[in-house]
């Protein structure tokens, strides 16, 4: 018998196609769900190069070794949620099975078309292989699948991941950062979540592989792991030239491996990066920032001039807190690390956009520093979107209720900017005009034309209002850089977060607004795809970019599930989201 009713009560999950029962979460019920969901797999994890055994040519003489002692008492995070009421029970049941329908759509596609490749091209139905052949894919979905209950077809997953091979793969080289937040994340995550030992001897075996990345004299790992090469252990050159994401954000994932392997070596790794940003903090151009961009062979932050809480640069700010709740609060470092960053982020880089309407929201810029002067550049980017979240949960665990509150302002400004587009989908990147005061901002329609004509001279250098037409800018955007959407997380996370952190139902509401227009405008016959344009009209439909990268089942729909369940799956006071929308088990 298939559970397909909404019928709404409070704490009760409904899981349909897979399951008779009701699940009921109160008063322990997420743990009694998991382990009632353990797979008992027979066959064991499948590779034709023990990564384990590659020899390393810097060698250590001693490790870092990971805390071992008892976790801080650290400040509740999510609000204290009470029953609700019949009718929102109802509404937020029946969206939430919306979203899991998104999801069953787009995976049985996967399925059908492109099962074990990397990714599927929703469009022509044609399987691709961006980088790993792995099938990121299956390993990035694995724990939305387990959320959304979905038992036949995380059973069958998990057979096709013990099978692949992380000894071979068509690329040269494999980018650190991305394999660290989508494979090694989501196998690790997997396993917090379902305690299957074959995903953790996965996990530990592409850590092993990642591991080689570190071989470098100063320990600090290359960008891109020539992965022949790497088998053979000849040892490596740090890059003169990485991106401050690149480097700066495989805490999480090597810091949980250590925890569940026992096994310092990895954590020992990423402390070592995490020294190196401690002793540079105050060295660089604007001091207590980090620069997009760094020397890593010569661990040099003092000469770049460009700052960003976007795009190369994001999860590193918002690993800092993350690392500090996964550690039990046993290591402070990650806490000084984000106060001194977000004093400066405060100061220098968040601007209150100038708006028709006078709404007080926040919107991230990036940072130059000319003349030795820090000077804003009010262009905002949907990468950014995560900074909400980030301030709202760092507020709760350090106990500082100014950042919720900023958290909550700039996740109000990327709901702002959804509804403010004709498709009510937000671009990636977008230019508005910054206030000079965050308290006060009247709308002034004259400067708002002069910016417009300035982003777009010499094409429009007297018309501001035909600029504007043409170039499809609502009020306040006085430039759209790139229209795309490639259907990203980062605003329905910052969504997901202050949601549960408030329980303020607005939050719900607009998570609504934002996936029905997503899904209006990006769904195709067999799945969702990215499209070009999200300035077009609702009688314009954008043709589809055939593209459907691997999280959106990872992240963006899971995060839109989460929303609309109640709040004690996927607790924020029991477990700890990477950059990939993996959940990590918090220690006790």
């Amino acid at each position: 018998m298939l559970v397909l009713a909404l019928t709404a009560i409070p704490g009760i999950v409904y899981l349909s196609s897979c399951w008779t029962q009701p699940i009921n979460l109160d008063n322990g019920g997420l743990d009694r769900y998991m382990n009632e969901f353990k797979i008992k797999v027979e066959h064991r994890s499948q590779n034709s190069f023990d990564w384990h055994n590659a020899p390393v040519h810097n060698q250590l003489n001693a490790f870092t070794h990971l805390p071992n002692g008892t976790s801080l008492t650290i400040p509740r995070v999510q609000y204290h949620f009470t029953s609700e009421s019949k009718t929102r029970a109802a509404q937020r049941e029946t969206r939430r099975q919306a979203v899991k329908d998104v999801f069953i759509k787009c995976w049985t596609s996967y399925e059908k078309y492109a099962w074990g490749s990397d990714e599927l091209k929703p469009y022509t139905k044609v399987p691709i292989d961006t980088s790993w052949g792995w099938g990121v894919t299956l390993i990035d979905s694995l724990d939305t699948l387990y959320i959304m209950g979905l038992k036949t077809q995380y059973e069958k997953a998990v057979a096709e991941v013990a099978k692949i091979d992380v000894g071979k793969t068509p690329s040269v080289t494999l980018s650190v950062f991305e394999t660290t937040i989508r494979i090694l994340g989501g196998l690790i995550s997997a396993y917090d979540l379902s305690h299957d030992e074959t995903l953790l001897e996965k996990a530990t075996n592409v850590g092993d592989m990642l591991y080689m990345a570190f071989d470098t004299p100063n320990r600090m790992p290359v960008d891109r792991l020539p992965f022949e090469e790497a088998k053979l252990g000849g040892g490596f050159i740090a890059d003169q030239r990485i991106s401050l994401a690149g480097i700066g954000s495989l805490t999480m994932e090597f810091v949980r491996l250590s925890q569940l392997t026992t096994d310092s070596k990895y954590y020992d790794a990423v402390a070592r990066i995490t020294d190196m940003l401690d002793a540079n903090q105050d060295n660089t151009t604007l001091p207590g920032m980090f620069p997009t961009w760094i020397n890593a062979n010569a661990t040099d932050l003092s000469e770049a001039t460009s700052y960003t809480l976007g795009a190369e640069a994001d999860s590193v700010y918002e690993y800092f807190p993350k690392a500090f709740a996964l550690l039990g609060g046993q290591e402070p470092v990650y806490r000084k690390l984000y106060e001194r960053s977000m004093e400066v982020v405060e100061n220098h880089m968040l601007f209150r956009p100038m708006l028709p309407g006078g709404e007080d929201v926040l919107i991230s810029g990036d940072v130059k520093v000319l003349g030795g002067k820090p000077v804003l550049d009010p262009e905002g980017q949907h990468l950014t979107c995560f900074a909400g979240g980030m301030f709202a949960l760092a507020g709760r665990l350090f106990d500082y209720k100014h950042h919720v509150d900023i958290g909550a302002k700039l996740t109000k400004g990327c709901v702002y900017t959804y509804k403010a587009m004709p498709s009510g989908i937000m671009p990636e990147i977008f230019d508005m005009v910054a206030c000079e005061s965050q308290k006060s901002c009247p709308w002034n329609q004259t400067k708002w034309e002069a910016d417009v004509i300035q982003r777009s001279y010499p094409v429009y250098s007297d018309d501001a209002l035909r600029a504007a037409k043409k170039e499809r800018l609502p009020k306040g955007f006085t430039a759209i850089k790139d229209r795309r959407y490639l259907l990203r997380p980062e605003a329905i996370e910052s969504v997901f977060i202050l949601y549960r952190i408030t329980g303020d139902s607005w939050y719900q509401d607009a998570a609504w607004d934002m996936f029905t227009a997503i899904q209006e405008r990006t769904a195709t016959e067999h799945a969702n795809s990215g499209i070009p344009d999200v300035t077009l009209g609702k009688d314009e439909f954008p043709p589809s970019s055939d593209s459907m990268e691997s999280f959106w089942l990872a992240e963006t729909l899971k995060y839109f599930y989460l929303v609309f369940s109640p709040p004690d799956l996927i607790s924020l006071d029991d477990f700890v989201l990477n950059t990939e929308a993996h959940p990590f088990r918090r220690p006790k």
